[in-house]
């Protein structure tokens, strides 16, 4: 595996992309930082409309049920493509810090891999810290793909998966492939799409040296997310919680796509190196520039690393 150091250098950043973070950075500097505000407050507000970013999108053609998780009901989103044969299942897990997000919180973005993919995109609910802190979202997560496989062919016309999410959402993804070879001994994955995730609750050097620089993310931010998602801190250095620290044989073809201009960006760079290490493929996508969550704003270099993506979860459900 070879990375190109050019990547990484301030002249590899495009004129849009560079003109989208001045913006974005402005934008933030108007708003408090997630970390002086509740998780409580940060969900009543983007769910009302009043978030930094607008009113969240939801698709007529999505649709949200109902599953049996291990504390209650679970919600999951489906949203199927809108014409030919499906090719498969994508197991899609959000974001938003173990704290934040929700099943139905990206339906535009989930809607353009059902279709470039072919494929019924499920999105899984799990409950969010601090009110429902580690193990609880992996336990969800967990169940919700086990009630996949189970399910998909008759709900769905198919029984061939992919997995994948972004940030936190490909944290759980990542747990949750390793849960599913180690409880049940299943790999039901063909390959794993993993976005800008954290795989090191106990932070990278990326993550420690970013500092106060506020681009979606920051190291205060990170920690704030951390000290809700496992309070104990002697926890986060635990395989189930930082699978960057664990067994990663017989895990699916993966993608790993992060920005330069990520504090996560060493957790792709070393859990790629470690899943290739351990005997599956990796491929590492870094994009010049990226912020976290760049591949959500409208700019050239979101719709080359979505597209990416895309190709990458098509592939993986024809091979």
């Amino acid at each position: 595996m070879t990375l190109d150091p050019q990547l990484f250098s301030p002249e590899a950043i495009d004129a849009e992309t560079r003109s989208a973070n001045e913006m974005l950075e402005k934008l933030l500097a108007q708003t408090p930082p997630i970390h002086t505000q509740t998780p409580q407050a940060i969900r009543a507000a983007r769910e009302s409309g009043q978030g930094a970013f607008g009113p969240l999108v939801r698709l007529q053609n999505a649709e949200t049920r109902v599953i049996r998780g291990p504390a209650g009901e679970l919600p999951i989103r489906v949203i199927r493509p809108k014409s030919g044969p499906v090719r498969g299942v994508y197991f899609h897990i959000h974001g938003g810090g173990h704290a934040l997000g929700s099943h139905d919180g990206q339906d535009v973005m989930l809607d353009a891999i059902a279709n470039a993919a072919s494929a019924v995109v499920v999105s899984a609910g799990y409950r969010l810290a601090p009110e429902h802190p580690y193990p609880a979202g992996p336990d969800d997560c967990e169940a919700a793909a086990l009630w996949l496989i189970e399910n998909a062919q008759r709900e769905f016309g198919s029984e061939r998966f992919a997995i994948g999410g972004e940030s936190a959402g490909a944290h759980l993804a990542a747990v949750t492939a390793i849960r599913l070879r180690d409880r049940h001994h299943v790999t039901p994955f063909r390959g794993a799409n993993l976005v800008y995730g954290i795989y090191d609750l106990t932070f990278t050097p990326s993550v420690r040296n970013w500092g106060e620089r506020y681009l979606i993310l920051s190291t205060p931010i990170i920690e704030w997310f951390s000290n809700h998602f496992i309070p104990d801190k002697s926890r986060r250095g635990n395989p189930d919680a930082s699978p960057l620290y664990a067994d990663l044989h017989s895990l699916p073809p993966a993608l790993f796509s992060v920005g330069t201009l990520d504090p996560l960006l060493d957790d792709s760079l070393f859990m790629s190196a470690r899943w290739a290490a351990a005997g599956s493929r990796a491929e590492l996508a870094v994009y010049p520039g990226g912020v976290h969550g760049f591949n959500l704003f409208p700019m050239p270099l979101a719709a080359k690393a979505n597209k990416r993506c895309q190709e990458f979860i098509a592939t993986s459900l024809g091979s």
